[in-house]
């Protein structure tokens, strides 16, 4: 199809005065420095087809008749509109790996996750030089060159070449910015790697993005040849000119709530029973694990973020720890959470690395320059992030955990670079026990391979065991099938043209894995919720738990007494409440919040805060790793082989040792443990086989 075939200034005028006018009457009055008019592709193809197929042939044409256009629509108020056209729901999405040659110089989508930017940085596209012998001024466009083109010779001089000064005031530059989008990768067949296209985007669409964010760039696709030590190849690289970015995946804040909407999360808030309704919501396909599901439900709605007057920032997010047997549903309760919550990153601990995790530093392939890569608790930023396997990372990258949970801050000290990057997001995380399954009648701390000081900064945790019981197993079985019944005939409908599978059957069989509140639904929810809800706590909340807290510290008095819970677990509690508020969309936390929070935090405290030998609460257990009987334990044979240390004039047989403690009524099992952990932590030492003596 040849140029301008179709397209000329009338026919955009036509087209704008039809569809567009009040927005470009609000363009002509907007103090706004670049301005710019979305337009909708379905909008042009239902004025005339030929327009549309012709934007998309040679958009460069096409765009330039459109912006041409726009200074000769009448308008109430006489200005001079000089703006860019963006066109925005371009149907056809063409994946980066499937561009081709024929595609270049073509309109085309593409979509995928943003994975790096550079900064936003002024681009000349008219350059004014002045001669130094004549002083005349002349302008020369630099749009699309790549290369910076000076003039050679002035008017004044044919044949003598000329000196030129730039004229910074005269010339017209533009914001610029390059972006780099990588696919993703749920399209990817097996061995294949996520392939990533350069942007370049200017002006209004400069600085729009982080990375991140799942975006769909809609632009003309370039070609630039490709250039080695020998000279030029035959060889071309593609980039993208970006012409319009629409926004795939928002965080809660962006999340677009139409009236019809609010209606709808307005009714359900009203439901008496929405509490069990956003509970029953979260992984149906999962039978069971009600504790569980209610401590994410919280999780996605999240506590008052506060502010402090003295600028300390107490953090809103709640941190949920799974610690269970295998081939109990951990990994999938994950994926449907990062699925639900809008920013959801997903990071497996065995393949994650600290940089990984929190942020990379990278040598820029743009200019050559460092820069910071975001990590998984950086891109998952406002949203969720999923750490499966956490007892399976290395102990050093597990420690960038730390300052991201507490302080919801990444410090980074890389490359020249000293910086501090937000991760505001609740983390899930899920691990294994040591031994792969849990002993009932161990100490958990010992169970699991993670350090007491990570795991006391998670606000709960929920150990899940895998144990036979006839009745339940029966009804997981019967829902594991019906699952997978429905997903077969659903498949068996979709794939097979002569299907004898009715669509009823289909949602028919459909209805045990359907959720009460569909998950873009519940998506809105937890957005308008985060949005607009702030609870405050009313008196009789306040002291409920208050009254819990004084009750649990009070078992922790006295001498030998083990301290059952602390300040940090009672911060937790606060934030809890709120977000049980906040699924009821309630301006108040209500003590009806409170007693649903203490039965969660009770529930999680029971199963890893006892100390297995006095069966008391002791949050030393979680915080410390090491229960006050086993402390006193400890105490008791430092204090035994300091003595026996006298009367053996130095090296101490570990027999004696034993004997020694058997009077103290320690058995000979407790004793060889405690002994092994005070030569890992170097408070005793042996000297010679069998012996052993204080460091």
């Amino acid at each position: 199809m040849g140029a301008s075939v179709i397209s000329n200034t009338t026919k955009w005028k036509e087209f704008l005065t039809r569809y567009y006018k009040n927005q470009i009457g609000q363009l002509a009055v907007s103090e706004a420095k670049n301005k710019a008019l979305v337009i909708e592709f379905p909008h042009i193809n239902r004025f005339d087809v030929r327009l549309a197929e012709e934007l998309m042939a040679s958009p460069d044409a096409v765009l330039a008749h459109a912006e041409e256009a726009l200074s000769y629509v009448d308008l109430p108020v006489k200005k001079e509109i000089a703006a860019r056209v963006r066109v925005v729901r371009v149907p056809q999405k063409t994946q980066i790996r499937d561009l081709r040659s024929a595609d270049v110089n073509r309109l085309i989508a593409v979509e995928g996750t943003v994975r790096k930017i550079t900064d936003v940085r002024p681009r000349i596209i008219e350059a004014a030089f002045e001669c130094a012998r004549c002083k005349n001024v002349t302008i020369i466009p630099q749009e699309g060159a790549g290369k910076f083109i000076e003039p050679t010779y002035c008017s004044c001089n044919e044949e003598k070449k000329g000196v030129f000064r730039l004229l910074y005031k005269e010339s017209r530059f533009e914001d610029y910015q390059r972006i780099k989008i990588q696919e993703s990768p749920d399209e990817l067949k097996g061995g294949e790697q996520p392939q990533t296209l350069d942007i370049n985007v200017s002006d209004d669409l400069a600085g729009l993005v982080t990375p991140g964010e799942h975006i769909t760039v809609n632009g003309v696709l370039r070609s630039a040849q490709k250039v080695n030590r020998d000279g030029k190849t035959a060889y071309f690289d593609i980039y993208m000119d970006g012409n319009a970015i629409e926004l795939e995946e928002q965080e809660y804040d962006e999340v677009e709530i139409t009236p019809e909407d609010e209606e709808e999360i307005l009714r359900l808030a009203k439901d008496p029973h929405v509490y069990d309704k956003i509970v029953g919501s979260i992984a149906p396909s999962i039978y069971g694990y009600e504790e569980v599901k209610e401590a994410i439900a919280h999780q996605l709605f999240s506590g008052v973020v506060k502010t402090l007057p003295d600028g300390t920032r107490i953090r809103g997010d709640i941190h949920v720890l799974l610690v269970g047997d295998p081939g109990i549903a951990k990994s999938q309760i994950l994926r449907y959470v990062v699925k639900l919550a809008p920013r959801g990153v997903y990071a497996s601990g065995k393949s994650a690395s600290s940089a990984g995790l929190t942020a990379a530093a990278v040598k820029d392939e743009f200019d050559g320059q460092w820069t910071l890569e975001a990590g998984a608790l950086v891109l998952a930023d406002k949203g969720v992030a999923a750490i499966d396997e956490m007892d399976k990372m290395k102990n050093e990258d597990r420690s960038s955990l730390h300052e991201g949970m507490e302080s919801q801050t990444i410090s980074v000290a890389k490359a020249g670079i000293l910086a501090t990057l937000k991760c505001r997001c609740a983390i899930l995380g899920a691990a294994n026990p040591k031994l792969g399954r849990f002993d009932e009648f161990g100490s958990v701390s010992e169970q699991i391979n993670m350090p007491p000081s990570l795991i006391s900064r998670f606000d709960l945790i929920f150990i899940l065991v895998d144990r036979p019981e006839e009745r339940k197993d029966a009804n997981i079985a019967g829902h594991i099938l019906k699952s997978h019944y429905a997903g077969e005939l659903n498949e068996h409908r979709k794939n097979i043209t002569t299907s004898h599978v009715s669509e009823d059957s289909v949602k028919k069989a459909m209805m045990v894995i359907q959720p009460e509140i569909e998950p873009k639904m519940l998506r809105k929810y937890v957005a308008y919720a985060k949005r607009k809800v702030f609870p405050i706590m009313s008196q009789e909340a306040r002291d409920r738990i208050i009254g819990f807290y004084l009750n649990m510290r009070k078992q922790s008095e006295g001498e030998n007494a083990s301290i059952a819970i602390t300040a940090r677990q009672l911060e937790g509690l606060v934030r809890i409440s709120e977000a049980s508020a906040r699924m009821r969309l309630s301006d108040r936390v209500e003590p009806e919040d409170v007693d649903r929070t203490i039965r969660i935090v009770t529930t999680s405290l029971r199963q890893v805060g006892i100390d297995k030998e006095t069966g008391k609460l002791d949050i030393d257990v979680l915080t410390v790793g090491v229960a006050k009987s086993q402390r006193e334990r400890i105490k008791s044979l430092k204090h035994i082989i300091e003595e026996l240390a006298r009367e053996h004039d130095g090296a101490v047989p570990v027999e004696a040792v034993i004997d020694r403690a058997a009077e103290a009524g320690m058995t000979k099992d407790k004793v060889e443990k405690e002994l092994k952990k005070l030569k890992e932590i170097g408070e005793i030492y042996e000297p010679k086989a069998g012996h052993v003596n204080l460091s």
